[in-house]
């Protein structure tokens, strides 16, 4: 595929397990205005976290492939248990460029500690990966990391959104939606390695776990700094677009279209309205035998 020139007006792709990579979406909305969104999210399957990273690598390459029929310009795969299971593979098999979200979230984190000691709460698949150990010390060989799995967290916000009782409320705006006791205890007993382990940084090594921020920061302490991948994620896209002048023209209507695997489209909709912070009016329905097809393909 040719680069295209100055001005393309092509939509970016964003895909995730579910419903968490709209916190990503939703920093490319506000940080690119005049950009476009094609968003997936393949709820269906969700959580990735638990599964083999073979699955997961099939998984982000029907996705990426289903971005890539769409004629996007780049690929966000803001999971970040498909980038430490399948980036490298997608960035060879995807005619298009392929970022992720955790060499950001690393450079985040380390821009963030002082005492060098840096915590990652991840999924399950995420941690047994090291990919954050690998990419934290591929740019400071000398910061402590302390990895947690949390994959009930993926399984506490999805199923929560699920309900459907917060379609009119927004998140940020409502962010005590998940500041409740059972929550806190979660909380509590799933991050106390890395209280023992004195972190003062801690990196949010999931895309759904910014929704979590509140109930996470209070148990830490205010002395712990708690930062994610999106806002890094979004200052990358915009480097790789404007260097390859591929940034949408300033006077550009952004179209953002929403789709996925999930059957119940009213609960996505719901749910990612309230990520997202603006109503999903542009959605549909992607089957899991259209994906297989699409990871078939040569």
């Amino acid at each position: 595929m040719p680069v295209a020139s100055f001005g393309d007006t092509r939509a970016i792709g964003v895909f995730d397990s579910g419903l968490g990579g709209l916190t990503v979406a939703r920093a490319i909305a506000n940080d690119l205005p005049g950009e476009s969104i094609h968003y997936f999210g393949d709820t269906a399957r969700c959580p990735y976290g638990m599964r083999s990273e073979s699955e997961v690598r099939r998984f982000a390459l029907e996705a990426a492939r289903w971005l890539e029929a769409h004629a996007v310009k780049i690929i966000v795969v803001a999971c970040n248990t498909a980038t430490a299971a399948a980036l490298p593979t997608l960035q060879q098999l995807i005619s298009v460029p392929v970022i992720g979200v955790i060499d950001p979230g690393a450079r985040a984190a380390i821009n963030s500690t002082r005492t060098r000691r840096v915590g990652v709460l991840a999924t399950e698949l995420t941690v047994r990966n090291g990919a954050y150990t690998r990419a934290i010390h591929n740019r400071d060989a000398g910061v402590d990391v302390y990895s947690c799995s949390a994959s009930s967290f993926v399984s506490v916000v999805e199923d929560e959104l699920a309900t459907g009782a917060h379609v009119h409320k927004r998140w940020l705006c409502d962010s005590d939606v998940f500041d409740t006791p059972a929550v806190h205890k979660l909380v509590e007993t799933t991050v106390a390695p890395l209280v023992h382990a004195g972190v003062d940084t801690v990196v949010l090594g999931c895309t759904h776990f910014p929704l979590l921020a509140g109930p996470i920061t209070r148990v830490l302490g205010s002395h712990v700094r708690v930062v994610s991948s999106a806002e890094e994620t979004t200052a990358e896209l915009f480097d790789i677009l404007s260097r390859r002048e591929q940034l949408a023209p300033a006077n550009t209507q952004p179209k953002h279209r929403f789709a996925t695997s999930s059957n119940n489209m009213a609960s996505f909709v719901a749910a990612g309205s309230f990520i997202f912070g603006q109503a999903l009016n542009s959605i549909e329905q992607v089957s899991i035998a259209e994906l297989e097809q699409l990871g078939q393909a040569v």
